[in-house]
């Protein structure tokens, strides 16, 4: 065998045992896990909302980063913050959004220079940087009030497009980045980037979580949330749940495990909690983080016997498993609703809606009731799954993570929290009434619109979604 065939056959080996090494590696310590149920106090279900009136009328409201200021401006002792999206990126594309990341970058700082005692944290996604190809003002503004910017080691995590990553953990990310500038165009300013920008985008994996947790004078306070503090994000329609108890040390500890493994960067968090205590708990809250979501979202399925009722609000549903899961709950004759993003927009630019129509395709023809949100340039961005008994229980499902292989198989890391209460309680029935609110455009607000408007039958587009869930080739 010649020497140049054996060089390749080698590298053709390398290549192959690289991508197979890094797409079933070991995860680092603390990721991938399921808290225990614990009490809760104070519960509440959040939602930022765009909507059409029967005029025609766009409008606009927020809960989530009102709460998410108020939380930082009553800390005391500690704050710690990882959002995926904290920027200004596309931010101006019609001049009609909220400038989110100056507003929480601008509470931290004053927050910490009013009370320098205060240990603060930020954790982030290298996205915010364009994988160091740029410099981000918003962190150096909190890095010179003395709070630190952890942008979240990706390399340490499992590739979800392995075609691609393979060759790049051989080739490229050894190169680092420059943020002195480049001459590609940059995909979300104007900036121009390198090359290296490029090659680490296309590795499709984030530190996709969206968490804050403070202590104030109420004690230990937790914020999981579908939203980004991200301008160009003000106009999607989000939910989070905001809580307050032990569980919220819980979601600080799996905040923890992130900045160990990025910069092992460690800062003085409460002791983990030992004891359980929910037995006399009208709400129960756990955390739950990457694919332990979605156990816990295939068990509320799978559990659901006729005469329950599941709803379903995502913004991506193309997990697998997750759709025959939801096949076959209505097989069952369970009362079954999803409510998906026709994945028509997203930052001003047109998408052929994949996945969301192939699957919503697969739904209909089976039964499953399906309407769109009704979005005109924003997103519907919600990650929400209900389920309710007849005899009052429920869980509700909440959270960073879509309903995606990417997101739900140990990929990306997301932070979920799950709730266990009565339909009465105020956490369950909001929940259920924004729901409804949307389904059936109560209110005189359209908030959604019939499967037919965005129906989708062309079995080119549904084998392409196929191809792109299974190999990882999709930034979904």
């Amino acid at each position: 065998m010649s020497r140049g065939r054996l060089i390749l056959l080698a590298l053709l080996g390398l290549y192959l045992a690289t991508g197979a090494y890094h797409l079933y590696k070991p995860l680092p310590d603390g990721l991938d896990v399921v808290t225990p149920y614990r009490s809760a106090t104070e519960v509440e279900f959040l939602v930022d909302a765009t909507w059409t009136d029967t005029g025609g009328d766009r409008h606009t409201e927020h809960e989530i980063f009102d709460a998410a200021l108020e939380m930082i401006d009553r800390a005391e002792s500690l704050i710690v913050a990882d959002f995926f999206l904290l920027n200004r990126f596309a931010g101006e594309v019609d001049g009609t959004h909220r400038p989110l990341s100056t507003e929480l970058v601008d509470a931290l700082a004053e927050r910490h220079a009013e009370r320098p005692e205060i240990a603060a944290l930020l954790i982030t996604d290298p996205f915010n940087t364009l994988y160091g190809g740029i410099e981000q003002p918003l962190f150096s503004r909190l890095e010179a009030h003395g709070i630190p910017v952890i942008e979240t080691d990706l390399r340490a995590l499992r590739d979800p497009n392995p075609l691609w990553s393979a060759a790049w953990r051989i080739c490229c990310q050894w190169f680092g980045n420059s943020p002195r500038g480049g001459w590609l165009p940059n995909p979300v300013g104007d900036t121009a980037v390198t090359l290296r920008t490029y090659l680490a985008l296309l590795n499709f994996k984030a530190n996709h979580r969206k968490t804050l947790v403070t202590n104030g004078p109420d004690g230990w306070t937790g914020l999981v949330t579908s939203g980004n503090p991200h301008d160009a994000s003000s106009r999607h329609d989000n939910v989070a749940v905001r809580f307050r108890g032990d569980a919220a040390i819980d979601l600080l500890h799996t905040e923890r495990a992130v900045a160990a493994f990025s910069n092992d960067t460690r800062m003085a968090f409460p002791d983990p909690v030992e004891d359980n205590r929910t037995a006399d708990s009208p709400v129960q809250v756990r955390i739950l983080t990457e694919s332990r979501i979605r156990e816990a979202a295939l068990e509320m399925i799978d559990s659901a016997v006729p005469g329950d009722r599941l709803d379903l609000w995502m913004f991506y549903l193309s997990h697998r498993a997750i759709v025959e899961s939801l096949l076959a709950a209505q097989r069952r004759g369970v009362d079954l609703r999803v409510l998906l993003d026709p994945n028509v927009d997203a930052f001003g630019r047109q998408k052929r809606g994949i996945p969301n129509r192939q699957v919503a395709l697969e739904l209909d023809a089976a039964g499953v009731p399906v309407r769109w949100c009704n979005t005109a340039g924003e997103q519907c961005h919600a990650k929400m799954l209900l389920h309710r008994a007849p005899n009052g229980e429920a869980t509700l499902l909440a959270g960073s993570a879509n309903l995606t292989r990417r997101n739900l198989d140990n990929f990306n890391l997301e932070t979920n929290v799950q709730v266990l209460a009565d339909t009465g309680t105020p956490v369950i029935a909001d929940a259920a009434g924004v729901f409804d609110a949307r389904w059936n455009n109560e209110q005189d607000r359209v908030h959604s619109l019939p499967y037919a408007d965005y129906a989708d039958e062309s079995r080119l587009r549904y084998w392409r979604y196929r191809l792109m869930e299974a190999t990882g080739l999709s930034s979904f």
